[in-house]
C-alpha cells in the first residue's frame, strides 16, 4: 500500500506507540491522586505537555488538552463569544475554513452573530489587506486557518494577527494550526495568535487528543467543561493519559528531524508537480506552498473515479477534506474553480514517511491508468 492522504491522518511513530503502550500497562494510575503511583503518573503528564508546549514554541503553562482539533477550534469559538459577545457581535474568518469552524460559526449566526467569511483568490489565499478590509469596531473574534487543507496555501498569520491586534485591541485572535503543526515553522510566541488549535494524529500521534494553546494575553478564558478541574479548570475530567504521552512523544520525535523533514518533503513534492506538469489533462490547484499538499484535477473523470483506479493500483488518496463526507469542495467553489474541475478533483498529501519511489508510483498511475484510459 502507498499511503498519500497524511492529512486526514498520519501512522502512528513507533515513539508515540510506545508511549501509550506503556502509560496503558505501566503508569496508568490517575495523575489527580495524592499516592506515589498517581504522582508519578502526573509527573507523566507534566513531561508531555512539555514536549508538546516545545515542539510548539509555547509556555508550558498555557497548553491545553482537548479531544482533538475539532474541539479545540469548538473551544475557541465558544469561549470568544462567551467572553466578548456583550462587546460586539461581529465575527471575521475564511471562506475556506475547516467543518470545525464553519459549522461552529453558523451555529453563532443562527444566534444572531454576524459573521464575515474572507474570500481566497486563485491559489487559496486570504490575504492581510483583505482582513483590515472585514474589521469593524464591534469585531470581537478572527479566525484565519494557518494552512488550508485542501490546497496547502498558508497564510500570513503572524501579520494577520497584528493587523487585528491594533485594529481591534480587544479582539481575539485564533488560527487553526491542524495542518501547520510541525509541517512548517512557526513559534506560539510570536507567531501572535492568541488561541491556537492543533491535533495529534496529524504529525504521527495517536487519535483522539489534540490541544489548545491560549496566550497569555488573555487574562481570562471561558472553560471549556467544568468540575473536576483539570487542565488549569479549563477542561474537567480525568485527562487522557494514553493519548497525552503519545502526543507528547509524537511532538519530541518530529521537532528532532522538523527541518530535515521539511526540507525532504519540499523537495519531494516540487518533483511531483514537475513530473505532473508534462500530463496533459492534470491541473494542479491552489498554491501547495506548503510541502505536504497538492490538490489535483483531471477535468472529465470524476473524483470516484480516480479514487477508485489509484486504489486498484495500491494507491491511498482522499476526495479532499477527510471530513467533507462526499460533499463538493467548498474550498475549490470559494476559489472560483471550474466546475470540472471541482468535480475531478482529489488531494495528495505526504509526510516525513513518504519515499520518491511512491510518488513516482503515483504519476505512472495517473499517467497511464487514469488520463491514459480516459483521454488516450
Amino acid at each position: 500500500m502507498i499511503y498519500l492522504d497524511n492529512s486526514a491522518t498520519t501512522r502512528p511513530c513507533p515513539e508515540a506507540v510506545s508511549a501509550m503502550t506503556s502509560a496503558m500497562t505501566e503508569l496508568w494510575a490517575n495523575p489527580s491522586a495524592l499516592y506515589r503511583f498517581g504522582m508519578e503518573a502526573a509527573a507523566q503528564l507534566r513531561a508531555a505537555r512539555a514536549q508538546v508546549a516545545d515542539a510548539l514554541g509555547a509556555e508550558q503553562s498555557r497548553v491545553f488538552f482537548t479531544s482533538g482539533g475539532t474541539e479545540a477550534d469548538n473551544w475557541a469559538i465558544w469561549g470568544s463569544a462567551k467572553k466578548l459577545g456583550k462587546r460586539g457581535r461581529h465575527i471575521v474568518t475564511t471562506a475556506i475554513e475547516h467543518p470545525a469552524m464553519r459549522s461552529t460559526l453558523h451555529e453563532l449566526e443562527a444566534q444572531g452573530f454576524s459573521v464575515t467569511a474572507l474570500m481566497p483568490d486563485e491559489t487559496g489565499t486570504v490575504t492581510p489587506e483583505q482582513l483590515r478590509g472585514a474589521l469593524r469596531p464591534d469585531t470581537i473574534f478572527v479566525s484565519v486557518m494557518l494552512v488550508n487543507n485542501e490546497v496547502g496555501s498558508v497564510m500570513d498569520i503572524a501579520k494577520m494577527a497584528r493587523l487585528v491586534h491594533r485594529q481591534c485591541p480587544d479582539a481575539i485572535f485564533h488560527t487553526d494550526a491542524v495542518q501547520g503543526f510541525l509541517k512548517i515553522p512557526f513559534q506560539a510566541k510570536t507567531l501572535g495568535a492568541d488561541l491556537i488549535s492543533i491535533s495529534s494524529h496529524k504529525v504521527h500521534g495517536p487519535k483522539g487528543v489534540g490541544a489548545l494553546y491560549i496566550s497569555p494575553r488573555l487574562k481570562s478564558f471561558p472553560a471549556l467543561l467544568t468540575g473536576g478541574g483539570q487542565e488549569g479548570n479549563f477542561r474537567s475530567g480525568t485527562e487522557n493519559m494514553p493519548g497525552i504521552v503519545a502526543f507528547g512523544a509524537a511532538c519530541a520525535a518530529g521537532k528532532a528531524t522538523l527541518a530535515v523533514d521539511l526540507a525532504r518533503e519540499r523537495a519531494l513534492l516540487d518533483g511531483c508537480v514537475r513530473a505532473l506538469a508534462e500530463i496533459p489533462h492534470v491541473h494542479v490547484n491552489g498554491s501547495h506552498a506548503a510541502p505536504h499538499i497538492l490538490s489535483l484535477s483531471i477535468p472529465g473523470v470524476p473524483t470516484q473515479n480516480s479514487l477508485n483506479i489509484l486504489q486498484d493500483a495500491g494507491i491511498c488518496v482522499s476526495a479532499g477534506s477527510a471530513c467533507a463526507k462526499g460533499h463538493r469542495s467548498h474550498v475549490l467553489e470559494a476559489m472560483g474553480l471550474a466546475a470540472d474541475r471541482i468535480d475531478g478533483s482529489f488531494r495528495v498529501s505526504i509526510s516525513r514517511e513518504t519515499t520518491p519511489q511512491e510518488l513516482d508510483a503515483l504519476v505512472q498511475a495517473i499517467r497511464q491508468d487514469i488520463v491514459g484510459r480516459f483521454f488516450l
